[in-house]
């Protein structure tokens, strides 16, 4: 079981949940200071944090899954044929309870924490959430061979997608940045960018797999400033990014991309 779910910390709670909710997510967990948003594939957590603090705005790469101890086993299986350091995965005791930590070999990590199942016993997400939409969680890597390797290793698929936009920068032109991007068997989609100078990070995306036009209108009926990308390898949209301050840390636009035909 690998389920994408990146989490994203953000003084503006509630302007975060009138965006996802206008989007089609569906909130299954409302605390104080931790809510949770279910898509059609994949999985977003909101984490409150002061504001004007480091965190404020940024987005942690997560992704869920069923047995943790039995994850990092086959994680560390798979790695263990790397020629020189490869994925590590080990199981901890972290603030918010058991995870477990994912090691890539250029040392950025992110976390796996166990899922829960569906009141049907299943690990799907909420049938009301909007099916077409899916939850991108961005890995900006110092070194992107690695963070494929790590991906591949913990069990996410390759998606070859010629033209595929960069997600790195949002002012850039969204088809100069290579990326490549891999699903998850139980939904969201993971990409990895080269990230700009040497510092790795972790981003936040959309795809939608049904009318961007038609998308677009609801949310800006909404009240949410949106425009559609002209010159994107694959059709695109901006969308008002809450924590939008006009720094470099808090672009302004979000990124919303249709989903690659399959085939």
């Amino acid at each position: 079981m690998l389920r994408v779910r990146p989490i994203h910390f953000t003084s503006r709670l509630d302007q975060w949940e009138r965006l996802l909710t206008d989007l089609g997510l569906v909130k299954t967990v409302d605390e104080p200071t931790w809510r949770e948003f279910d898509a059609g594939a994949g999985r977003l957590a909101l984490h409150f944090a002061e504001a004007g603090s480091a965190e404020d705005g940024s987005t942690s790469l997560g992704v869920e899954v069923g047995d943790l101890a039995e994850f990092a086993r086959r994680t560390n299986e798979a790695a263990a044929g790397a020629a020189e350091g490869g994925t590590t995965a080990e199981v901890i005791d972290a603030d918010h309870g058991s995870s477990c930590r994912i090691s890539s070999p250029d040392g950025f990590s992110f976390l796996a924490d166990p899922a829960v199942r569906a009141s049907d016993g299943t690990w799907s997400t909420s049938a009301e959430a909007e099916p077409g939409l899916a939850v991108v969680g961005v890995w900006f890597a110092a070194d992107p061979r690695a963070a494929t390797r790590t991906l591949r290793d913990i069990g996410a698929r390759p998606r070859p997608v010629p033209g595929t936009p960069g997600m790195a920068d949002a002012d850039a032109a969204p088809d100069t940045v290579e990326t490549e991007t891999f699903t998850a068997k139980n939904g969201g989609v993971l990409m990895v960018g080269a990230a700009a100078g040497a510092g790795a990070g972790a981003g936040l995306a959309f795809e939608y797999d049904g009318d961007l036009d038609a998308l677009r209108e609801r949310l800006a009926e909404a009240g949410h400033e949106v425009a559609v990308v002209g010159d994107s390898a694959v059709p695109l949209l901006h969308v008002g990014n809450p924590d939008a301050d006009g720094t470099a840390a808090h672009p302004h636009a979000l990124w919303i991309a249709a989903a690659p035909e399959a085939g």
